[in-house]
């Protein structure tokens, strides 16, 4: 078995259109720029007076959290209301699944609530797929983070950040700072950023933060930060969970901003219109100062901005690819009831 191949099965219906969003390992270049331009459309929608289409008018989106995150369920549940689509907010930490319920039976549950697409959230790596594969199949799955897995919302705003702000990926050299190890928003970008051609792909950590399997990916790997950050056009810290710091990753996070900290001096090593990024929530002093991060070359606050508009692409596009699988299903299933009469 190939996971990749069986992911790419599970993601996309027979016309080759996404139905699930789980992971940008796998997914094509033309795609991931279909999402890109689809969400380019939507960029300006917060401008507007009315800031509503109608594209999920009667669906209904269920936000599934199993762990805490602010900043992408809000931007989840403001996605799916500018999609005019009806948003219930589970609340885990109350529901069935903490009094015993199982994952199986709470989905069960949601289905009978005629739902029309699960955002999931869950910090097992694979949750996400295993939904996909058991949820009944009109319903689309968006994963929101899964793990040390994927992040394939997040990478995809990075995406759009970088290429409204820089251009075509093909010139671009892109860093990638910090603890690359547990991050499925890293993880998520490699696979991106090389299907859509960047030039060359930098990872920045100390060994203790890197993968196993990090020759794999396609990067060069950097140990020395002033090295790695010389001649790059986009450099993107990530953030460094504080309870890494009691662990033996680290020694200290005054240690690991002395040593992979990004300081306005460092930043200055790369090219001199290198934008900034960060995931967020960001930990001033720690992974960014802030003179850099609310510094003229930081994107931070403007991915907030795109990730509504990415979010809104990839519910709109995955909802298209499900009516179009049942479309084409039910045509096969009436073809096939016509066949059987005239035997």
């Amino acid at each position: 078995m190939n996971p990749v191949t069986d992911s790419l099965q599970l993601q996309l219906n027979e016309q080759g259109q996404l139905r699930h969003f789980l992971t940008t390992e796998g997914l094509s270049c033309e795609l991931l720029t279909d999402i890109l331009n689809t969400a380019d459309s939507f960029v300006d929608m917060g401008a507007q007076s009315v800031k509503k289409v109608p594209l999920l008018r009667g669906k209904t989106v269920i936000n599934l959290f199993f762990e805490n995150s602010t900043r992408t369920r809000s931007t989840f549940e403001l996605a799916a209301k500018r999609l005019s689509a009806d948003v219930l907010n589970l609340d885990i930490a109350t529901s069935a699944t903490s009094k015993g319920e199982t994952l199986r039976d709470t989905l069960w549950n949601l289905e009978a609530m005629h739902s029309d697409m699960f955002v999931v959230r869950h910090p097992n790596s694979g949750a996400a797929h295993f939904i996909a594969q058991h949820v009944t199949p009109n319903v689309a799955i968006i994963n929101a983070g899964d793990g040390r897995h994927a992040h394939p919302t997040q990478a995809m705003l990075d995406m759009l950040t970088i290429r409204r702000h820089k251009g075509a990926f093909e010139p671009l050299k892109v860093a990638i700072v910090g603890d690359i190890l547990h991050s499925r928003v890293a993880r998520s970008q490699i696979h991106a950023l090389n299907t859509l051609g960047a030039d060359e792909v930098r990872l920045i950590a100390p060994k203790t933060l890197l993968p196993t399997d990090v020759d794999s990916l396609g990067v060069k790997v950097y140990s020395d930060l002033g090295e790695g950050l010389k001649d790059v056009d986009v450099v993107i810290m990530l953030r460094l969970q504080l309870e890494r710091m009691q662990s033996a990753f680290l020694p200290s996070q005054g240690e690991f901003y002395k040593l992979y900290g990004l300081s306005r001096e460092r930043l200055a090593l790369a090219n001199p219109g290198a934008i900034v990024m960060h995931p967020g929530p960001i930990n001033r002093g720690v992974e960014i100062e802030s003179e850099v991060a609310d510094g003229a070359q930081s994107l931070i606050l403007k991915q907030v901005g795109y990730g509504v508009a990415t979010r809104m692409a990839v519910m709109s596009m995955a909802v298209s690819g499900q009516q179009t699988q049942a479309q084409a299903q039910s045509q096969e299933n009436n073809q096939a009831q016509a066949d059987e009469g005239n035997r």
